[in-house]
């Protein structure tokens, strides 16, 4: 395989803003994934935040800005599963950061989790990272998933009410469920929480922050459940997304 062999490093700053400092292993394995994306796509269209500060601060940063106490209090064991994950975001940065976490990345493009497994094995990290090839109403309904993990995570999937429905039937009743949001609104809050009532759970904490060199600001919605979600969520393929709860 032929990848660029050089690409900019981040700055300091960027660690400072987030509180934590990656070991030198780390910070390749960071670079590792930046070249590899920058290699497959070429053939498989992944993601336009590949170089520069696009790259560590729209995917590294912006990845792991909500786990800066579980960075600096690494947790002995962590379940985790990141929701139509794309080009592996924030998926690969939490099992790069989160030494001792597994990571189960899902996606319904057979292109792009080929790829994912690609770039898990050049990291080394094949026996924590798991990756699925189908749509994740499938997956909450499958028994060796649903109510399995510790964390659920969706980055830019859907509206707050469709991706509550993909991702509360896979949490632990301690879990959380975390819906990575740029722009939130009071009108957003209130669709979330009807859809939330009908599956047995609530919104936890709303947490924000301004991502550096001015690129916006982003919300995390961090939700739990209150009881057993109903057997019957998410509904079938494609349903949540044309009949979103609540609305």
């Amino acid at each position: 395989m032929t990848i660029q062999p050089c690409f900019e490093k981040p700055n300091a700053a960027l660690w400072e803003k987030l509180n934590w400092y990656p070991t030198a292993r780390q910070l390749e394995q960071f670079s590792t994934v930046q070249k590899l994306l920058s290699y497959y796509n070429t053939q498989v269209n992944l993601t336009r935040l590949i170089h520069g500060e696009d790259y560590w601060i729209g995917q590294i940063f912006d990845s792991l800005w909500p786990f800066q106490a579980e960075l600096n209090h690494q947790p002995e064991k962590l379940t985790c599963i990141d929701v139509g994950t794309g080009c592996g975001f924030p998926g690969f940065a939490i099992a790069i950061g989160l030494t001792k976490a597994t990571i189960t990345l899902v996606d319904s493009t057979k292109k792009k989790t080929k790829i994912l497994k690609e770039i898990s094995r050049e990291l080394g990290l094949n026996s924590r990272i798991n990756v699925l090839t189908e749509r994740i109403e499938s997956t909450g309904q499958n028994r060796h998933y649903r109510s399995r993990y510790d964390l659920a995570i969706a980055r830019a999937v859907a509206d707050a009410p469709v991706v509550a429905e993909y991702l509360i039937p896979l949490i632990k009743q301690t879990g959380e469920a975390l819906l990575f949001k740029g722009n939130w609104c009071q009108i957003e809050s209130q669709n979330l929480t009807k859809a939330l009532t009908i599956l047995n759970a609530s919104i936890e904490k709303i947490e924000s922050i301004e991502l550096p060199s001015n690129r916006g600001k982003r919300h995390l919605i961090r939700l739990k459940s209150l009881a057993t979600c109903p057997s019957v969520y998410p509904r079938s393929i494609g349903v949540p997304a044309k009949k979103p709860l609540g609305l």
